[in-house]
Parts: C-alpha cells; structure tokens; sequence
C-alpha cells in the first residue's frame, strides 16, 4: 500500500473535486474536462491537492498557467502544482 498522497483518491472525493473544479470561464473548464477525461482513473491524492490549491486562484491566472504564459511562483510553486500542470497541459494537447 502507498502512502496517503500517493494513493488514489475515492469516487466521492473525485466527485467533490470535480464540483470545486467548475471555472467561470469557459477555457478552463475544457482544459479541467479533458484533465478529468485523462486521468481521473489515476488520480492521487497529492494530485487532487494541488488541483484544489490551483482552484483558488483566479480564472485568469489560472488560464495563464494552463497555457504555459506564466509559470508558478511563491508558494504556489511546489513540485505538486508543477506536476499537475504538466499533466493538465499535457492532456489539453491531446
């Protein structure tokens, strides 16, 4: 068994995420669908942590992370976010 980080999230916890997830803008909730159309089925909880701390920001910062125009800084910069930002990227190019 994996740690508590590394093992998937539940249905319900999945649910709940994907409830938080919902964007005003339109761009980012493409970019979450075809996240979740992707890698639902995978995700961990370090994963769905860093999507609930992404969730805070605002919409179009978070745009601009999505589309590579900025990077993440301060303390929202951690291995975590970066990570699930690669796989939100990567997923949209698909």
């Amino acid at each position: 068994m994996g740690s508590p980080l590394t093992d998937l999230i539940s249905a319900q916890d999945l649910s709940k995420l994907r409830w938080r997830c919902r964007r005003g803008l339109l761009e980012n909730d493409l970019f979450i669908e075809r996240f979740f159309n992707r890698f639902s089925a995978t995700l961990t909880h370090a994963q769905a942590n860093a999507l609930y701390v992404l969730m805070d920001l605002a919409d179009n910062d978070l745009l601009d992370l999505f589309l590579a125009r900025k990077e993440p800084e301060g303390e929202l910069r951690t291995a975590q976010v970066c990570e699930l930002l690669a796989l939100v990227r990567r997923s949209a190019d698909q």
